[in-house]
């Protein structure tokens, strides 16, 4: 499980369908993780290395449908488990990809476009920005008051 180094998560592989394979863009990429999230993740190592079908040589998946870990969970896997999840939260409308634009939209709304960007893994930050424009704030008073008082200063040229 050398996935996960503290709190940064190294991201190697994809999986679309049934195939894990290389990532899209077809690089390493490193995401820190909440302190929750590395909880939860060493809680579920735990539980599988304790588990009483998993013997002694671990495979390096974390999510598996076996417990030696040997076999990764296919993709649909998932998301059937989420499914599970959130109808036993109550929240029927709670989807994985909705998580990914959750991160996109706030990392924007507070400006962070950059860190979105990488977050999100979009090679071009006009990428994010072209997803998740309409999350920028509309803060622009400061640069409306300044305008103002340039089109207004009485020691300027007077057209007339």
């Amino acid at each position: 499980m050398d996935d996960l180094d503290g709190r940064v998560l190294s991201i190697e592989r994809a999986a679309k369908d049934v195939v894990i394979g290389p990532t899209k863009t077809h690089s390493r990429g490193r995401l820190t993780l909440g302190e929750t999230t590395v909880r939860c993740w060493n809680d579920h190592v735990r539980a599988w290395q304790h588990h009483p079908l998993a013997g002694g040589e671990f495979g390096p998946w974390l999510f598996s449908a076996r417990p030696d870990r040997r076999t990764p969970v296919q993709p649909g896997g998932l998301g059937h488990r989420f499914e599970r999840l959130r109808n036993a939260a109550g929240l029927p409308d709670a989807m994985l990809h909705r998580l990914r634009h959750t991160v996109g939209t706030d990392l924007v709304a507070q400006g962070k476009i950059l860190k979105a960007a990488a977050r999100l893994r979009h090679r071009d930050p006009s990428t994010t920005l072209r997803n998740y424009a309409d999350a920028l704030p509309l803060d622009d008073e400061d640069a409306a008051d300044d305008l103002d008082v340039l089109l207004n200063d009485p020691g300027g040229d007077d057209p007339g």
